[in-house]
């Protein structure tokens, strides 16, 4: 007599597209996507007496500095705005991006142990961790808007219609600290030399953005390699949209569009491709 055929649930087989980001598979694994940002988010403020205070603390003291070394002592223009929010601005955006291309770059590094024992799709944890900063990310932006809110009601800035672009500014350094965060967690399987050297490049990558200064303040060939610094045009555009100063232009919009999805798809790439082998290397 024979026996009936036996159904499986669920198919695990290799993926011939490098291109391919599992989407669907993705969805499937959605609760536990929620699961690891929670885990981010709780355990980054975990036996703490200040707790989530610590998200205000940061940009708060981070500005201050910014405000006596850079504007008091170095005085770097703010094209007008008033020093404390431009300052404020360009932390909050920074604080997101750093924090994501960092947590981001250690995926398989990090979760190495867990990779080798139970299957998900392995895009599930750097897109957990984008999405965890982004909590914090909103925490610290209520933070500006508090201040906004209070130079706005004293007629100190000059917001526009660039402001509906803000949720995709967000987007825009999501997308750029996975592409980048990805194609170094890949790297770094192989060569642990490069997560070191990553953390320092961050560092001196600010200096090369428009954090601390308007790209107005750049002369000559200076600015315009910064127009090719992929977060120009987001950091631009959300203090032109904000505080109504600033050197901005779409086109500078466009040029880091390009940019963030071209690394983007590289990221892909490299992240397909290593993710298959990483256990023997890891």
């Amino acid at each position: 007599m024979n026996e009936p055929q036996q159904k499986w649930t669920e198919t695990i087989e290799e993926s011939h597209s490098l291109f391919d980001l599992k989407l669907k598979e993705v969805w499937k694994y959605k609760d536990l996507v929620y699961m690891f940002v929670k885990r981010d988010f709780v355990s980054s403020f975990k036996q703490t007496i200040l707790g989530p205070i610590w998200f205000f603390i940061n940009p708060i003291f981070t500005t201050i500095v910014y405000l006596v070394v850079f504007g008091r002592i170095a005085k770097l223009p703010t094209d007008g705005a008033p020093p404390i929010l431009f300052y404020l601005a360009g932390v909050t955006l920074w604080n997101y991006f750093s924090t994501s291309l960092l947590a981001t770059s250690s995926t398989f590094s990090g979760n190495s142990a867990i990779f080798g024992k139970v299957y998900f799709p392995r895009l599930v944890t750097p897109l957990s961790i984008v999405l965890s900063n982004l909590m914090r990310f909103g925490v610290q932006f209520l933070l500006f808007l508090v201040c906004w809110a209070y130079y706005f009601s004293k007629g100190a800035v000059h917001p526009n219609i660039w402001i509906l672009a803000t949720p995709f500014l967000i987007i825009l350094m999501a997308f750029f600290a996975l592409g980048v965060g990805m194609i170094f967690s890949s790297l770094t399987t192989k060569y642990k030399d490069l997560s070191m050297l990553l953390g320092f490049g961050v560092s001196l990558y600010m200096y090369s953005t428009p954090v601390i200064y308007p790209v107005s303040a750049l002369k000559g060939v200076f600015k315009s390699l910064a127009y090719y610094n992929p977060l120009t045009g987001i950091f631009e555009c959300f203090k032109y949209a904000w505080l109504g100063v600033g050197d901005f232009s779409p086109v500078m919009l466009g040029i880091s569009s390009v940019i963030i999805v071209i690394l983007l798809m590289i990221g892909i790439v490299v992240f397909n491709k290593v993710e298959k082998t990483f256990m023997d290397t890891v």
